[in-house]
């Protein structure tokens, strides 16, 4: 290629010699035409040469054998080096004339070209030669604008498959997270003739240490450690691997516990024990100096003493503790019998029982090398509840190790029961429980309660339950006191201690006085402060369920009270005086207390229920009933699930309900019985249906009777599973037909008070009941509303009760050891509610 640098020519005498303007450009186009013509042809030497050394940093010859490995660096080199010469082959290098070229080309008219032209025609004719020397001068101005022209450096059309970006990746991946050092060792294989060789087919080694995993930390590959002292965890395994002729290489270490080891073993396996150090004996051996770190015992401390939450839930904090983490803990729970008050049912020697055992719950998130816990467990239907107890803990760590905390002693938390009777039961049960010598005493005893019933129990209910229980253990004594029949006189004996506490009360002056009653018991007794906060709750709910009452019943008009007054309480001030009973219990007073508790009964008996006028109608009346069918279905759903839980206790929901009777049957409905509860309670709304509907012919009307259908067909349902002994299936119905039951009670109200709103605008209202002033005793405003100030739907005992159903279902669905049938009912019975 001939150089087209313009030459002076006598017709360019005014024409500037661009070379100056060129000098820049020319030298900057012309490396970038070296640049191009090197990549294209040595790219593939590159490639081969970054693969090689991604390889190296990664380690892929310590995963092949070593005749392999060798074969394979030395074929990359081998084609490394192919590709070198092909570059060299192919490379043309660029010259002078070439870079003018390309900057010509990149220049409008081609400048260059035409400035080493020469005026072929009209040399001697002026004219002409102006024009030539003016084109001349514009080519000369578009060459004074030449910039450099880039190599081109795209390979695209050479690399069709971009393995040039495969082997930049993976070298830089290979410094990032590979061992950058290790690429020199392709050249320690080259180094010398017969090299690759001899470290193939050499004497060589391997070592790794692992500590356990629990530990944390990681694997270490000796070879490349050059620290001569190392600490490793206790257990960690060291591995040795010798390559190359038997017994030319071996091992000696005083780190493990191995009895006689052949230490010229090609592999070997040990496990550190105690601190000492390890030596590969042989071609290119090594020594470490191991320091073991010991693995402590996990330790674990009672924080506190046991405490007894709402309900008789027993609750024990803890703090546990572990270098690397503890992995699981029990409670040990002892009977303390030189503690026992050994009188009445206690003083016979107690039947041998094995202590209680109970896992300890370690955190479900975050670390468990040091933390805080709470042991919680209902335990009051256990023998030892409320009696002196030693409690004692332990966690184990990953290693196996065991810590052990110093036992305490303490008496087990257990539900208290402030009713006299109740409080009775649970006492003949305990002493069935502690010893079989005891039966015939408890025997007796329940021979005498039976003897005049009615004046020792307040609940009809409770005497068939009672009479059942007492047949029960007549039967054990006759036929022999095995565990199983124990065990089943036990819950009966406790069912029926529920029974007598808690009551079921339909009348709320009577669960109010209940209420009252079991307060004072408590204050007597001295309860503590979680008993005396669950039995303030109970009077507050009996008393707001009094009130509602009080305020919906009509009150005879006749003589005034007898000091001529009528007597006004509002619900704040009642709520103020059992917040003061409750601050002066909590604070040891309780003389004030029962003081100010007599001055609540008085203020109670005194108020006057002050009479309606009957605007309410049938609407009313039957939002009552309704209200009545709502409470009856939540106690039968409560029994069905108490029915199923039995089930399980039993064996599984599999039984034949049409079993074998059991002498507790009485006491306990079974399907048959639920059965037909539920269809007493279909015949009642039943019946209810056929009463004037408020709001006949409106939306909430027609809303109201469709939800009433849909809680007649779900009871009927509910019947149906229960006459078939599906007891989980009636327990779905029974919750439709109360959401149901719900719906149309909301819906209901939503009727009676659009009709309310339009005797208001006709102007039919009236406030002639009631006092002058239109309040009842309460303060609250009679004026004949249709509608209620009542919440009906639900009531606050529908919701206490429903909060504390579905805290049961959390509790039961947490205890893994129950059926997996009745965990998958739990929890399906959660993902409803």
């Amino acid at each position: 290629m001939t150089d087209q640098t313009p030459q002076p020519d006598p017709t360019h005498a005014a024409t500037p010699d661009p070379t100056a303007q060129l000098r820049g450009p020319l030298r900057r186009t012309l490396a970038g035409l070296w640049a191009e013509r090197t990549v294209r042809a040595f790219w593939p030497a590159w490639s081969l040469g970054l693969f090689t050394a991604a390889a190296l940093g990664f380690g892929v010859q310590d995963l092949l054998p070593p005749l392999v490995a060798t074969a394979l660096f030395a074929g990359l080199l081998l084609a490394t080096l192919v590709a070198v010469v092909l570059g060299l082959w192919r490379f043309t290098p660029p010259r002078r004339g070439d870079a003018l070229q390309r900057l010509d080309m990149s220049l409008p008219g081609r400048p260059l070209s035409a400035l080493a032209d020469s005026q072929a025609l009209g040399a001697d004719d002026p004219a002409a030669t102006a024009v030539w020397r003016a084109h001349l001068r514009r080519m000369t101005v578009h060459l004074l604008g030449a910039r450099p022209v880039p190599g081109d450096l795209q390979l695209a059309r050479h690399d069709r498959f971009a393995l040039r970006y495969v082997a930049l990746t993976a070298f830089a991946l290979s410094l990032l997270f590979g061992q950058p050092a290790r690429m020199a060792e392709v050249t320690e294989i080259a180094q010398l003739p017969g090299r690759a060789e001899a470290v193939a087919l050499g004497p060589s080694w391997e070592a790794w240490a692992q500590p356990p995993a629990y530990t944390g930390r990681p694997s270490l590959y000796l070879n490349e450690v050059e620290r001569s002292a190392l600490q490793l965890p206790e257990g960690t395994r060291i591995t040795v691997r010798f390559y190359g002729q038997p017994g030319v290489m071996s091992v000696v270490e005083s780190v493990s516990d191995r009895t006689e080891p052949d230490t010229q073993e090609m592999a070997q396996d040990f496990e550190i024990t105690s601190s000492g150090r390890i030596s590969v004996r042989g071609p290119a051996g090594r020594d470490w100096e191991i320091a073991m770190l010991v693995d402590q015992p996990p330790e674990v401390e009672l924080d506190g003493g046991m405490q007894r939450e709402a309900g008789g839930l027993m609750r024990q904090d803890f703090q546990a503790r572990d270098d690397y983490g503890v992995e699981s803990g029990a409670a040990r729970i002892t009977l303390d019998l030189d503690a026992v008050d050994r009188r009445h049912g206690l003083a016979a020697d107690p039947d041998p029982r094995e202590p209680l055992e109970l896992d300890l719950p370690m955190p479900a998130s975050g670390g468990r090398t040091d933390f805080t816990e709470s042991l919680f467990g209902d335990l009051s239907q256990h023998p030892w509840a409320n009696l002196p107890v030693q409690v004692a803990m332990s966690v184990t760590d990953a290693r196996g190790q065991t810590g052990e905390a110093e036992p305490r002693q303490t008496v087990l938390p257990g539900r208290r029961f402030f009713d006299p009777m109740a409080a009775a039961v649970v006492e003949l049960r305990r002493d069935i429980l502690w010893s079989t010598e005891n039966a015939r005493r408890a025997d007796a005893l329940m021979r005498a309660i039976a003897h005049r019933p009615d004046d020792a129990f307040r609940s009809d209910r409770a005497i068939p339950r009672f009479r059942s229980a007492q047949a029960l253990l007549r039967t054990s004594l006759e036929q022999g006191f095995d565990d199983d029949r124990r065990e089943a006189l036990a819950r009966e004996l406790w069912d029926l201690a529920i029974l007598l506490e808690e009551g079921e009360l339909a009348d709320a002056r009577e669960r109010l006085e209940r209420a009252q009653q079991r307060l004072d018991e408590a204050m007597r007794s001295g309860a503590d402060e979680a008993e005396i906060s669950e039995l303030m709750d109970e009077l507050r709910e009996a008393l707001r369920d009094y009130m509602r009452e009080l305020a919906r019943q009509p009150r005879e008009r006749g003589d005034p009270p007898p000091d001529g007054e009528q007597m006004e309480l509002s619900q704040d001030q009642l709520q103020e005086l059992i917040d003061r009973i409750e601050e002066l219990m909590q604070e040891g007073r309780m003389d004030e207390a029962a003081e100010l508790m007599a001055q609540l009964n008085a203020l109670l008996e005194n108020l006057e229920i002050v009479e309606g006028d009957g605007q309410g109608g049938d609407g009313n009346a039957l939002l009552e009933g309704l209200g009545d069918t709502l409470r009856d279905q939540q106690d039968l759903s409560d029994d069905t699930f108490r029915e199923f839980q039995e089930q399980f206790d039993q064996g599984g929901p599999g039984g034949d309900p049409q079993g074998a009777p059991d002498p507790g049957e009485d006491a306990q409905p079974g399907p048959g019985d639920l059965a037909d509860r539920q269809q007493a309670l279909r015949d009642m709304l039943r019946d209810q249906q056929l009463q004037p509907m408020p709001g006949d012919g409106t939306p909430e009307g027609d809303a109201a009777l469709e939800s009433l259908e849909d809680a007649q067909r779900a009871m009927e349902q509910a019947e149906e599973a229960l006459r078939d002994g599906d007891t989980a299936g009636a327990l779905d119905s029974q919750a439709d037909a109360l959401e149901a039951l719900r719906e149309a009670m909301r819906n209901m109200n939503e009727a009676l008070a659009q009709d309310q709103r339009d005797r208001a605008e006709d102007g039919t209202e009236t406030a002639e009941s009631g006092d002058a002033d239109g309040r009842d005793p309460l303060g609250r405003s009679t004026g004949g509303d249709l509608g209620t100030d009542d919440d009906m739907v639900p009531g606050e005992e529908t919701r206490r009760r429903a909060e504390e159903l579905l805290q049961e279902l959390r509790r039961r669905s947490a205890e893994l050891d129950r059926p997996d049938a009745e965990l998958d009912y739990l929890r399906r019975l959660l993902d409803r509610f």
